[in-house]
């Protein structure tokens, strides 16, 4: 796609991710973007961010940007208004979760449930931890086997070897597939939710409440997560840091600068009309 400016009369609305995306890789949103998303705001644009983070854990982060932003976390399974009232959650059932966590998983693999206030985990993982700089969203090791309540947000599984994630994906969609969606956010990161949950759903509502369309937005991510609201997008554009098998498996959007790069913020002033913030 050629830089050419496109007036605001197309886009109206900017979708993006968090991690890997709107996150440097000291999982801060820069100095420069967050300039460029206070101009956004100041020239009407609609905001969502979409991410896999828990809520309270990317109100957090957001709060930095100082502007009023829809907030999709969990995937879709919650939105929050711009003022952080509550318009949608989705829990998946105790059941579920349970028969999942049942099966023989690799004791390597790090395993999270995501739930209202805290997250509990089968051990302490530092490099899962660095992705919070206050802990506003505090961990709580337990043991699966002998919690009474499974109720969750999501279940989530991380390890450095990709492969080993893939094996247990492949596992629990044998018995499993017909009751929850899968997504890896990060190739070390493996998401579980239900079938309904998706960034994109969750969007659609927030655009349908806004009298809004898909074909009005721009959004960029750099995960599996993103892929359907990618592609749903009038403009879908992919971070440069994204894995390849995802830039593979979308080969009509384009690729983008990195998240280290300011990738969002630098694209959004070559291309939006009326923007002349300064890197």
């Amino acid at each position: 796609m050629s830089k050419q400016k496109i007036s605001k009369q197309k886009i109206k609305v900017v979708i993006s991710d968090l991690d890997g995306t709107l996150l440097n890789s000291d999982h801060t949103i820069s100095a420069y973007t967050k300039s460029v998303f206070q101009e956004l705001h100041e020239q009407n644009y609609l905001i969502i961010v979409a991410t896999g983070r828990h809520h309270m854990d990317a109100m957090a982060i957001i709060s930095s940007l100082e502007l009023p932003v829809y907030l999709v976390t969990s995937n879709g399974a919650r939105i929050h208004s711009p003022k952080k009232e509550l318009l949608y959650s989705f829990n998946l059932e105790g059941d579920a979760v349970k028969s999942i966590l049942s099966l023989d998983i690799d004791p390597e693999i790090t395993t999270v449930l995501f739930k209202e206030k805290v997250w509990q985990t089968s051990k302490t993982n530092k490099k899962l931890n660095a992705f919070q700089k206050d802990l506003a969203y505090p961990p709580e090791v337990v043991d699966f086997a002998t919690l009474d309540d499974y109720s969750a947000i999501k279940i989530f599984f991380t390890h450095d070897d990709h492969q080993k994630l893939v094996n247990l994906r492949d596992k629990i969609l044998e018995d499993h597939s017909d009751v929850f969606s899968h997504a890896f956010s990060l190739p070390i990161c493996l998401e579980f939710m239900d079938k309904s949950v998706d960034k994109s759903v969750a969007i659609a509502k927030i655009l349908e409440r806004e009298g809004y369309s898909f074909d009005q937005a721009i959004s960029f991510g750099d995960g599996f997560n993103d892929e359907k609201m990618l592609d749903a997008a009038g403009i879908g554009l992919i971070m440069g840091n994204a894995p390849e098998n995802l830039k593979n498996k979308l080969p009509h959007l384009e690729v983008i600068s990195t998240n280290n790069e300011d990738g969002v913020a630098k694209y959004l002033t070559e291309i939006l009309e009326g923007f002349s913030v300064s890197s």
